[in-house]
């Protein structure tokens, strides 16, 4: 069975030949061109995995000719092939969306390597991608912003590990969007048909903490007129999210323990196990290493849970999905309170970037339903934001280079988006020359790449 198809343009007979050899004694499919127009004419035919192509071509560069590729096929990674000398133009292509590039001569070891790593990186964009679709149609997934890199890389995770039954551990400030994530990974698992169960463990004491999870049987204690079934039962085939577990009595932590271990537990009355089949994500915004040290959590748990850790980052290090989560809230309220709001003005968001988000996504939503109950007009002004902190000087002591910087990357951002990654595009919106556009992306660290997915 064949690893993928890859297609290799050269105008080196003899090194396309090498190529595609060693290609097909890997178990990969070669198609080969010796000619631009037969590459993608080749592309326009077939659907190919990966494609190699060489930056010196005869009639065009390999980038431009990438660029084309990539037209029909966006979602195909290349690999630049060049010689040592033309280094600083390989990393050019990378800006450009190549996947990576390789150097002549090339060891065989090598080449097969980038290839497995090209499509592996398309495998996990693939798999990103329906999880996606399966958020749109179950979560709407506008919810789970995930423009920038560090957001990327947590989906990236999801994806991986969703098929499992491994126990996952999301850490993060409140308002990042733990709960989410966790319906993300339960909406891509094979438990999706099944309950998706979330309990706060921070929300009530110890003695109904313990019901609720556990359930309870008749006369169990005062009040309990009759058996419960408890949310480790309804969750049964499906997902329970155990979100501030920090909170947790060391008592409960015991029983919990039992449960991942054994897969069944006593019901708070009750004589009889109960065997329980569900997959456990636990949350937190504490620090339980720490917790474990000065006794609060049990270390035997910890690492119970700790299988599969998610870091959920903070939205001050995702300021690039600050304009997308504007946009979403602004729709969601203004279907709310039926009212029709354009945008927000040029200072207003300019507002919204500066901020540090103490309350992440959370705190955003709020502060843009706010602005959208109060104003008057169709467009969100700068006094509405933050009005409680008008006229102090917390809000304004970034220094210019700073506030220009964080105005810049979010512009390019938005025109790489609203252009799905078409540089041509977006440079003639912003009135640059292409290759001044490039070089913003590359001082920002944007490949349009990510914007054609």
């Amino acid at each position: 069975m064949s690893k993928g198809s890859v297609l290799v343009v050269d105008d080196d007979r003899n090194l396309l030949e090498l190529l595609a050899m060693r290609l097909e004694a890997s178990g990969y499919k070669a198609a080969t061109a010796y000619r631009e127009q037969d590459a993608k004419d080749a592309a326009a035919a077939q659907a190919f995995d990966v494609a190699i192509v060489d930056l010196q071509l005869e009639l065009q560069d390999g980038i431009s000719l990438m660029e084309e590729l990539h037209l029909l096929n966006p979602g195909m990674p290349v690999i630049i092939l060049t010689a040592h000398g033309s280094i600083e133009s390989a990393v050019d292509a990378m800006q450009r969306g190549a996947a990576t590039y390789l150097t002549k001569p090339f060891d065989a070891r090598e080449l097969i390597l980038h290839v497995e790593r090209a499509l592996e990186t398309r495998r996990l964009a693939t798999e990103v991608s329906r999880l996606r679709g399966l958020l749109a149609e179950r979560y709407e997934f506008e919810n789970i912003v995930a423009r920038s890199k560090p957001m990327q890389r947590v989906l990236e995770v999801v994806a991986r590990i969703a098929m499992t039954d491994a126990t996952v551990y999301l850490h993060g400030e409140s308002g990042t969007g733990k709960e989410l994530i966790a319906r993300a990974v339960h909406v891509a698992s094979g438990r999706k048909e099944k309950p998706f169960v979330a309990i706060n463990c921070a929300a009530l004491p110890e003695s109904l903490l313990e019901s609720e999870l556990f359930g309870h049987e008749r006369g169990a204690f005062t009040g309990a007129v009759k058996t419960s079934k408890g949310l480790f039962l309804q969750a049964q085939g499906g997902t329970l999210l155990l979100d501030e577990i920090g909170d947790m009595p060391l008592s409960l932590q015991a029983k919990l323990l039992r449960v991942l271990q054994e897969r069944q537990f006593y019901p708070v009355g009750g004589e009889q196990p109960r065997e329980v089949d569900v997959r456990v994500i636990a949350a937190t915004n504490k620090d339980l290493q720490k917790q474990v040290a000065q006794g609060a959590f049990r270390e035997d748990l910890y690492y119970r849970i700790h299988v599969i850790p998610i870091t959920l980052p903070p939205l001050r290090d995702r300021k690039e999905d600050i304009p997308l989560l504007v946009e979403h809230f602004l729709r969601k309220a203004g279907e709310q309170m039926k009212k029709e709001v354009k945008g927000f003005t040029p200072r207003a968001l300019q507002r919204l970037m500066m901020h540090d988000w103490p309350g992440n996504v959370r705190e955003l939503q709020n502060t843009i339903e706010y602005a959208m109950a109060m104003t008057r007009e169709d467009m969100i002004t700068e006094d509405l934001i933050f009005p409680a902190k008008q006229g102090t000087a917390g809000e304004s002591v970034k220094s210019l280079k700073e506030a220009k910087e964080l105005f810049e990357k979010g512009y390019l951002v938005n025109l790489l988006r609203a252009t799905k990654g078409n540089v041509s595009g977006a440079a003639e919106m912003a009135g640059k020359y292409r290759a001044d556009f490039y070089n913003l992306m590359k001082k920002y660290d944007l490949n349009p790449a990510e914007f054609k997915k």
